[in-house]
């Protein structure tokens, strides 16, 4: 078995090596790369990959990012730490572990309800008591819980969801969205401030579809 202090050298290193060298500079995502366990969100037999410099398999086809695009589209959302994020695509449940770090609320929706037993239970475990998942079509966000200061997609997407519009918060809210086509996307930037739309491109990433009826019909 690998020891406890082994997986914090390895995060340590990952920091040190894979993020910071590529312009991760925002202490909080730092810090909470450092501390979120991503290995516990992966099978055990992967265990002695979790902290590489590239994605996993979690089943259903779907994976656990890359740790570097983690840091980079949560560091991207500019948190301060008393927002309120919707992230779309729970997964693992490692994206929200790492918002759970900075942010006091987290709500993230998964469509693949066979997902969500093994990263309710992990987050639980860990003490990230300030996330709450659902299952539903992510396309159509969290109305109810809206508006939200940043949202995150973590799933490529042909277009961007207009509902995801609707319930960013018009005082400057974020959403990080990577668009494009199923084999190649652009990760774009949205700011919402009084009703008005500013959109950046921040470069060229691969995602798994977003399957909803505002992403990938299939």
């Amino acid at each position: 078995m690998i020891s406890n202090d082994t997986f914090k050298i390895s995060r340590e290193r990952m920091v040190t090596q894979q993020l910071i060298p590529r312009g991760i500079y925002d202490e909080k995502v730092i810090n909470a790369m450092k501390k979120a366990p991503r290995h516990l969100f992966v099978d055990e037999a992967l265990y002695d990959q979790a902290y590489g410099d590239f994605p996993l398999p979690i089943g259903w086809g779907q994976t656990i990012s890359q740790p570097y695009i983690v840091a980079l589209m949560t560091q991207e959302l500019e948190l301060k730490g008393d927002e309120k994020v919707l992230e779309i695509g729970t997964g693992s449940g490692y994206q929200a572990a790492v918002l759970a770090e900075i942010v006091k609320k987290v709500y993230s929706v998964e469509r693949i309800s066979a997902l969500i037993p093994r990263a309710k239970k992990i987050l639980s475990e860990i003490g990230y008591n300030n996330v709450l998942i659902r299952v539903d079509d992510g396309t159509f966000g969290w109305e109810k819980e809206s508006p939200f200061d940043a949202i995150l997609v973590t799933a490529a997407s042909p277009k961007i969801p207009e509902p995801l519009i609707k319930q960013l918060s018009d005082n400057g809210g974020r959403l990080l969205i990577p668009v494009g086509d199923k084999f190649s996307q652009n990760l774009i930037k949205i700011k919402k401030t009084d009703g008005k739309i500013k959109k950046e491109n921040k470069g060229g990433v691969r995602f798994v579809k977003l399957i909803g009826e505002h992403g990938w019909k299939s």
